[in-house]
């Protein structure tokens, strides 16, 4: 069977870049999705932006899997740090995700726990996150890159009491929008996942106007390890 990698990132500056380095392209509008079909460094890909948040994260995977077949899912986008160590521009590689606005206390369940899920952290692939790290050390050598638990949420976090919250909780890297939502789709699937994250704010009272400042060289960090990562898939 052919080996067909899906990208997806929430916005049109965490894929547009790949979207220019694809060749043999072609494009195809299914459902309320556009998907970039092509090639990058040789291996067959399908690349989509899917939009903030976990529902459309979780189901622009599914997409990928009844219309193209994708056999391994990456998610490429940026994240608010919620460890000291880690700076802006920096890369994350989950080697997890939790979701942080889950909570079923009530019946018994941990917070962040999915009801009646056999797993509380959903899984990425250790071979992908290494190709991953050795990519980020070849292109981006000005930059550290990390391994550890995302946690994604529906929300910006901008305060720091929240920040604190889920730092206290779950014990993450960082926290985003989306990540989670697609290694959840990948585990129920049975494909391998990688979720990248290039740290564009403290997820502080500072996030604001770090933000806009450095999502696009985040964006830029997280693109040009992908390119390299694919030289080896």
């Amino acid at each position: 069977m052919e080996k067909i990698i899906g990208i997806i990132g929430a916005m049109d500056l965490e894929v547009e870049k790949l979207i220019e380095a694809m060749t043999d392209k072609e494009t195809v509008e299914y459902g309320k999705r556009k998907f970039y079909v092509g090639k990058l460094s040789g291996v067959k890909t399908v690349l989509a932006r899917c939009g903030v948040g976990k529902v459309n994260a979780g189901i622009t995977v599914q997409m990928m899997v009844d219309k193209f077949g994708i056999s391994a899912i990456i998610n490429t986008g940026v994240a608010g740090s919620l460890n000291e160590k880690i700076d802006i521009g920096d890369i994350v590689l989950a080697t997890g995700a939790v979701y942080h606005d889950v909570e079923a206390v009530a019946f018994g369940y941990k917070p962040g726990q999915v009801p009646q899920m056999d797993v509380f952290e959903f899984p990425t692939d250790e071979n992908l996150v290494n190709l991953a790290e050795e990519a980020c050390h070849k292109v981006n050598p000005d930059i550290k890159t990390f391994r550890g638990r995302v946690a994604s949420g529906d929300q910006f976090i901008a305060a720091k009491e929240v920040k604190n919250r889920i730092k206290e909780q779950f014990d993450p890297m960082c926290v985003e929008m989306e990540g989670c939502a697609m290694a959840h789709a990948a585990y129920l699937n049975e494909i391998p996942c990688l979720i990248i994250r290039a740290i564009s704010d403290k997820a502080d009272d500072s996030a604001e106007m770090d933000y806009p400042t450095f999502e696009a060289k985040a964006a830029v960090h997280s693109a040009k390890m992908v390119l390299e990562m694919f030289k080896s898939l």
